[in-house]
């Protein structure tokens, strides 16, 4: 990685996780943004914009420190597959906290816990599948650090709005951290693919794995 190929990662995320906390920003008040602007009142808007941004920044932040904390991962345990162990072992404990302490903190009186799962589980499902193309995509290794990234950093990010337990809140929140780390963590490959020489772009990261592609194919063929 030059830093051409993390100027590129830095303002592609930026740009994608912005634009989704945008559009879901605008869905979840519509009426209320279509009066504003049929008023030229813009502030609300602007904080839209300015909340998705923050949103982003802080996946981005979440994907480095992940990336800093896999290294060591690996070097304290000296083992690939042993750190993978503990990875999911963590995962495990940030789903069940997640529908516990939710439903501690928030539940009225009698109410059950199985509403509290479906959060958990529906994050859960769209890691695995985040994780599937990604250790598709290079080789099955990947697989569990990948949905511990989708699921357990994730969740770390989106802990300021869970305090709050804000419907509206959540889903603003949630939308752009997801994608901000999907595409992250499913471009890396192709960033680190492409020559140091080659100014990235997300027409480039398509035909590394084009090529990439094509190379299995021959090979197999032979």
């Amino acid at each position: 990685m030059n830093s051409r190929k993390v100027v590129f990662l830095f303002n592609s995320t930026f740009l994608i996780g912005t634009t989704a906390g945008f559009i879901i920003g605008m869905i979840l008040d519509w009426q209320t943004h279509m009066n504003d602007l049929s008023n030229l009142n813009f502030g609300g808007l602007a904080m839209v914009i300015i909340t998705s941004a923050i949103w982003t920044v802080i996946a981005q932040m979440g994907f480095f420190a992940y990336l800093t904390v896999h290294r060591f991962g690996l070097g304290i345990f000296k083992s690939v597959r042993l750190w993978n162990k503990v990875q999911v072992v963590i995962i495990l404990f940030a789903l069940f906290d997640l529908m516990f302490f939710r439903h501690f903190f928030f539940a009225e009186e009698g109410e059950s816990m199985l509403g509290y799962t479906i959060m958990p589980l529906m994050l859960l499902a769209y890691g695995l599948i985040v994780a599937a193309i990604k250790s598709k995509e290079t080789d099955r290794t990947a697989f569990i650090p990948a949905l511990f990234f989708m699921v357990v950093v994730t969740m770390i990010e989106w802990i300021p709005a869970l305090r709050e337990n804000d419907y509206n809140f959540l889903i603003s929140a949630i939308v752009p951290l997801l994608v901000a780390n999907t595409w992250q963590i499913l471009v890396l490959h192709h960033l680190h693919r492409q020559p140091n020489g080659k100014q990235p772009s997300a027409a480039g990261s398509g035909q590394v794995k084009n090529k990439s592609a094509a190379k299995k194919g021959a090979q197999s063929k032979k």
